[in-house]
């Protein structure tokens, strides 16, 4: 442990406050505005109050003393919830790392520092007054004004582009998170401590660490490992679950208890609701961070300029006219992916590019794939979005649409099947690539990872696809797989259809050969690197082309054991009939 930090030791923090006057329990330490270190002196933190409780634990306020601070000098103090002992230190570490950088953004709460009380991490930062959830609650029919949502929208994009511009992520973005402070500006608050907590354990077993607040986490934030990972994107979903309750003064999914919300977020992937009315640009947009798979949300960036068009519109007799901002469709003309996704990625000239296949498609790209060069971008207002080409054979470059290309780095693009050259013991090594950079720079989905792998193309190979609607099952050298597979009643594991393939690569597998009773669930999850494709024509003999024609659906093998018995029964009587006739004719030349 760090010798720089003191830790009191308490039984109970409760009992300890609740004993004597809270004023007479000083710890831990003020931060001035020009410290550089996180860490604070002690007897300079007064705690006075319990606030409330979050996810990752409890909230005081504290009057702070110091050089630079009267007696007076309000904080909020948030405790965090106890950590195993090997993890305290490599959240310090963390948390000095991103200190400085983190103190230089306008849009978030200031931070003051950190420190241990009764044994228990602390961090310290500025306390506000209010925050959006107060401003809903206290106005009449909670309804924010349509101008005002989108001036905190701006604020809040804005203040979410800065943490992602050091590698932060928000993660728990809710209204009383967002603060406001004396000039009616939007601050985020408590942005760090959910991304710093990523990997890290409770000590306690039976307190379960929620990446965020269930009324506004993203589908993947529930099992990161599983159907992660969280990326910028992720921050997104939470973005729009905060736009929508300013608009409707309803908390998404409210009433819902935690085992609902993951079951309508996760399974059947709805949607929040989102109301009619709204300026087209910023509709679509909202639309946008609500996609099931990240990667066909909106960035930040995108989102803060569709608010800025929206906001600089002319409003006139309670109707928007004027933004000014180019129409999306909700689909592009690419299949399975959004608007949003085609915008994330713009060529260049000098970018090798082939043609884009639909997302997780029944063929992949392949390194025979013919490819081209960008030679030339179209300036035209009326053709904006189209590139020139120059196809080996032809003479003359041909004009393609951007969004039917994609780029190819080292023989590498996004979406892409790949595999570690050096398996990892810790997480799956066959997963999909996300990004590429002109630099050979990448970032790869594996399940078994909270955040996206990063590394250099070098370290990777491309690895055999999968895609919907292909049926697999598990190598015969896979004995304990990662998830949980059916079996077959002879005991041999069952062959499943891929239903969906979420962005780690991780399969959701559904088993249409299988009679299931009940509230069973009929689909299951499955690593890449553990299964193999089974098709008709790869079955060796009669008998497994026939079980592969089973697994199609669980009613084929009734109906073709009917089939047969159907066969042999009219068999049997043709064959009887013809004996009887071949009798009575044998019979009558006795006679005669």
């Amino acid at each position: 442990m760090d010798e720089r930090i003191k830790f009191w030791q308490a039984s109970s923090l409760k009992d300890e406050l609740h004993e004597g006057d809270s004023d007479d329990l000083l710890s831990t330490v003020a931060a001035t505005p020009t410290q550089t270190s996180p860490w604070i002196d002690q007897d300079s933190l007064k705690l006075k109050r319990w606030i409330g409780r979050g996810p990752f634990g409890d909230v005081w306020l504290a009057t702070q003393s110091g050089d630079d601070f009267d007696e007076y000098h309000e904080v909020a103090v948030t405790m965090l919830l106890p950590l195993k002992e090997d993890c305290t230190q490599n959240f310090f570490d963390k948390f000095e790392e991103v200190f400085l950088k983190y103190r230089e953004f306008q849009c978030v709460c200031w931070l003051h520092g950190i420190s241990v009380i009764f044994g228990r991490i602390c961090v310290a930062m500025k306390f506000y007054e209010e925050s959006v959830s107060d401003r809903i609650a206290g106005l009449k029919g909670g309804k924010l004004p349509l101008p005002n949502i989108l001036r905190y929208g701006i604020e809040l994009a804005k203040g979410i582009l800065e943490l992602h511009s050091i590698g932060l992520l928000v993660l728990n973005l809710n209204p009383f998170n967002l603060l406001i402070n004396d000039h009616d500006q939007l601050i985020i608050g408590d942005p760090l401590i959910p991304y710093l907590l990523l990997g890290i354990s409770f000590s306690d077993s039976e307190v379960a660490l929620r990446l965020g607040t269930p009324n506004y986490m993203a589908p993947e934030q529930w099992e990161p490992k599983v159907r992660g990972p969280v990326s910028i994107e992720t921050d997104t979903w939470g973005f729009g679950c905060i736009i929508v309750e300013m608009l409707t003064s309803i908390q998404p999914w409210f009433g819902k208890s935690v085992e609902e919300i993951y079951h309508s977020v996760v399974i059947k992937q709805e949607k929040p609701y989102i109301p009619s009315g709204l300026p087209p640009a910023v509709e679509n947009v909202i639309n946008g961070c609500f996609e099931y798979d990240f990667r066909n949300r909106p960035l930040m960036k995108d989102i803060l300029q569709v608010f800025e068009r929206s906001l600089n519109a002319v409003y006139s007799g309670g109707e928007w006219t004027g933004l000014g901002s180019r129409a999306l469709t909700e689909r592009s003309s690419v299949k399975g992916y959004s608007a949003w996704y085609l915008l994330k990625d713009h060529l260049q000239v000098g970018d090798i590019v082939r043609s884009r296949n639909p997302l997780n498609a029944c063929r992949a790209p392949t390194l025979d794939d013919p490819r081209g060069s960008v030679v030339g971008l179209d300036s035209d207002s009326n053709r904006s979005g189209f590139v020139q080409v120059k196809v080996p054979g032809e003479h003359n470059p041909v004009i393609v649409q951007e969004s039917a290309l994609e780029r190819v780095t080292y023989d590498l693009a996004a979406g892409d099947w790949v595999s570690l050259k050096d398996a990892n013991t810790n997480h799956s090594s066959v997963g999909i690539l996300h990004s590429v950079k002109r630099d050979g720079s990448l970032e790869v989905g594996f399940i078994g990872l909270e955040t996206l792998w990063k590394g250099q193309f070098s370290e990777v190979q491309m690895a055999k696809p999968y895609y919907i609607g292909q049926f697999v099952r598990l190598k015969a050298n896979v004995f304990t797989p990662r998830f949980e597979w059916p079996k077959k009643r002879g005991g041999g594991w069952a062959t499943g259809r891929i239903l969906q393939v979420l962005p780690n690569g991780c399969l959701v597998v559904g088993f249409p050969g299988r009679l299931v009773f009940g509230n069973e669930s009929n689909s299951f999850l499955a690593d890449p690197a553990e299964v193999e494709a089974v098709s008709f024509n790869t079955c060796p003999g009669m008998v497994e082309k026939l079980q592969h024609i089973e697994d199609y659906h669980w009613s084929v093998k009734p109906v073709a054991i009917a089939l047969g018995l159907f066969i042999t029964v009219k068999l049997g009587l043709s064959v009887g009939r013809n004996v009887s006739a071949m009798l009575q004719s044998n019979s009558m030349q006795e006679g005669m």
